[in-house]
């Protein structure tokens, strides 16, 4: 299967890779307007995008990007001949689920498709490519923020199309090169405009770079690092000079950044743009941490082995025919079915993907600790894992000197780049000689899919019975624990 995945007049690679697309649309557009009430931030978001539609003046503690998105999914989807069933006044309007949701869930289809474009970008390998789309494709948090109006989902796809370009302007020469990074600074400044960590996408590119350069400074007498490949793309950074790099990928971001707020300051005039920044930079400073903030807070430490993912939606019923959400709630003795939408990842993916994050640092450790190391040229394998491991650091690590309450999606950028680390190593394993190895391989494509049909109940909103739930929430195997070893595992309730 992966020989054929390999050859290039078998279409196996198109057919899985567009079965990949299907699925995930179809999984994000199933019974999208069933809850009909405003999900978690969704009482920002929705209403927010509402307020362009109808002119009414806002503060907004994030950039405006996602809101006009949303805005121009309200506008469209009120002009549909479907998806008018459940319609509600919540967000300022009268509006239908369907039409704050829908365009999310198209966006949230494609970033497997974009994560298997940076993949093959990264080795020209086919496999790899459909290993890291499939593992993203099975990560719940993806799934549940593709549900409903949110704006992380147009982060990550936005900060990855740049990255994605980034890699094709390394493939490139000449005018074809300054396109591509012209086009890779537009996306950056993009994701920015979501929020400013979209700005972390930016910052792994120029870690990079800046690696590439230090490492052929370090070796003296060694004067290029082209490779007789020029399909790989990484061996090419240090082509790219400091006008590249300031140009597209440091003046273009910030043009389109500043850009974006116009439609915003047209409508909201004051505060103006700097002072627009400034407030949005004390609001955060304001927020404070903790429990008392937020029950769901959590500690940048604490994502990649998710210990505190986030209830979006909690509603009880008596049975499966009655409408969720069913309000006043329940008395405990009365409730049969729980309606759950919890923002986790996939905890097996998020298990091993961190694991094979550590490995790939492992091994640069291992290569760079050793003098020799700094005077021959890079791996296609070591360019890859640098990649990943840099462009996982700079999602993950600028997080260790924020103090306002974060939550677990925060974590999304970084995830990428873990699941792609998984994908790179899984591949390797299927591509063994070792039954051993490929054995392996099989075994954690098969674990991670077995771990999200799982938990899809709570990732959809699926009805639960109470026990159904607590085994989900995994409280019925630690509430047989010591109250010391309880208190050390996930809190996921």
């Amino acid at each position: 299967m992966l020989k054929q995945l390999e050859n290039r007049s078998i279409p196996w690679f198109g057919i899985g890779i567009t079965s990949i697309f299907v699925i995930s649309a179809a999984l994000r557009f199933w019974g999208l307007g069933r809850f009909n009430t405003l999900v978690f931030d969704e009482v920002y978001y929705a209403k927010f995008a509402n307020n362009y539609l109808t002119r009414t003046p806002f503060f907004n503690a994030h950039p405006p990007l996602s809101q006009y998105i949303i805005a121009i999914g309200i506008w469209l989807g009120s002009h549909l001949p479907f998806g008018n069933d459940n319609v509600n006044g919540l967000a300022g309007s009268l509006r239908s689920t369907f039409s704050y949701r829908w365009l999310n869930a198209l966006t949230g289809s494609f970033i497997p498709l974009v994560v298997a474009g940076v993949a093959y970008q990264l080795s020209q390998r086919r496999s790899y490519a459909f290993i890291a789309a499939l593992f993203v494709a099975a990560d719940g948090l993806f799934l549940v923020e593709s549900r409903y109006a949110l704006n992380n989902i147009y982060l990550v796809i936005l900060g990855l199309l740049g990255q994605w370009c980034f890699l094709l302007a390394l493939s490139h020469q000449g005018r074809k090169r300054w396109i591509w990074l012209g086009i890779a600074g537009f996306f950056f400044g993009a994701s920015a405009c979501i929020k400013w960590n979209g700005l972390w996408f930016l910052l792994g590119a120029y870690m990079v770079w800046a690696a590439a350069w230090v490492m052929r400074w370090a070796r003296l007498g060694f004067k290029s690092q082209e490779s007789e490949d020029p399909t790989f793309s990484l061996q090419n950074l240090t082509q790219l000079n400091f006008l590249h790099i300031l140009l597209n990928l440091g003046f273009i971001p910030i043009l389109v950044y500043s850009l974006l707020w116009i439609p915003h300051l047209q409508m909201n005039p004051k505060p103006g743009f700097w002072d627009m920044q400034n407030e949005i930079l004390h609001y955060h400073e304001r927020i404070g941490d903790g429990p008392k903030v937020h029950p769901y807070c959590s500690k940048w430490y604490t994502w990649p082995l998710m210990l505190r993912p986030i209830a979006y939606f909690y509603e009880t019923a008596r049975n499966t025919s009655e409408t969720a959400p069913a309000l006043p709630p329940l008395p405990a003795g009365a409730v049969k079915v729980i309606y759950d939408v919890h923002a986790m990842g996939n905890p097996v993916l998020y298990l091993l993907s961190a694991a094979a994050i550590l490995l790939l640092l492992l091994l640069l450790a291992k290569r760079f600790l050793k003098r020799s190391g700094w005077k021959s040229p890079p791996t296609p394998s070591t360019w890859i894992a640098l990649y990943l491991v840099l462009n996982y650091a700079a999602n993950l690590l600028p997080w260790v000197k924020v103090t306002r309450c974060t939550f677990l999606y925060h974590y999304m950028g970084a995830s990428v780049f873990a699941a792609l680390a998984l994908a790179w190593i899984v591949d390797h394993w299927l591509h063994s000689v070792k039954p051993r190895l490929r054995a392996a391989g099989v075994t954690v494509i098969f674990l991670i899919l077995l771990a999200f049909v799982f938990w899809m109940p709570v990732y959809l909103g699926l009805p639960l019975s109470a026990d159904g739930y607590k085994i989900r929430m995994l409280r019925i195997y630690i509430s047989g624990l010591p109250p010391w070893l309880q208190q050390w595992l996930p809190n996921w309730i």
